[in-house]
């Protein structure tokens, strides 16, 4: 059995820093860099503090280059069970280091269009999701938030993916917002995995809420 033990992590905001926690957690999960270049802090166990420049790095234009590493490699086929099928960049880690939240490339090796650009691997975090989907989740999600919010968020996590395309790309591309849906809410995975990037997404911080991941 595994033994079960609440701990917190840090996601930088630009509107400050928030210590989080998750009732049931496992393990310490720590936010890659704010899409600025400032500090995350980061709250240690013993309550000490650590200025870290850079947890990883920030999304670029080439995911999954010759920045990955094979031991990132390894973890996140283990984690998908497959080796993944394009270009990606680990964005958020857990406090040993294994991949959390992955950021995909716009298209697949092949040329497919890939419209979840956060794409949420950890475990644990997986499951508890999925037991809140399980739960009718998607629906009462979709219910609790604000429409117009939920539109703007879908607005914004499309033109951050899309940006990515080549201006000269004529082929095939990926549509949608969050998880590849336009409107409405249709993976919370996705939504939680880009709202722990920093991302202001009312979806990703429902669920956070409703599995436990909350203000300290």
């Amino acid at each position: 059995a595994v033994e079960l033990r609440p701990c917190g992590f840090v996601r930088a905001g630009r509107r400050g820093y928030r210590d989080y926690r998750i009732g049931e957690g496992r393990h310490l999960v720590v936010g890659r860099v704010d899409r600025g270049t400032a500090p995350v802090e980061l709250l240690v166990p013993g309550d000490q503090h650590a200025r870290i420049l850079e947890v990883t790095p920030p999304p670029s234009a080439d995911p999954g280059g010759e920045g990955v590493s094979e031991t990132d490699q390894q973890a996140v086929a283990a984690l998908l069970g497959r080796r993944p099928s394009g270009e990606f960049e680990v964005v958020v880690r857990a406090e040993d280091g294994a991949p959390a939240v992955i950021a995909n490339a716009p298209f697949l090796f092949d040329g497919t269009p890939m419209p979840t650009r956060y794409w949420l691997v950890d475990a644990h975090l997986r499951e508890e999701v999925s037991r809140l989907e399980s739960r009718g989740g998607v629906r009462q999600a979709e219910a609790a938030v604000d429409a117009d919010r939920l539109a703007t968020a879908h607005a914004l996590y499309a033109a951050e993916r899309d940006a990515l395309i080549d201006s000269g790309h004529s082929g095939p591309r990926p549509s949608g917002g969050v998880g590849g849906t336009r409107h409405g809410v249709k993976c919370l995975h996705a939504h939680l995995a880009w709202w722990l990037t920093g991302a202001d997404d009312p979806i990703g911080q429902w669920t956070a809420e409703q599995i436990g991941l909350h203000p300290a």
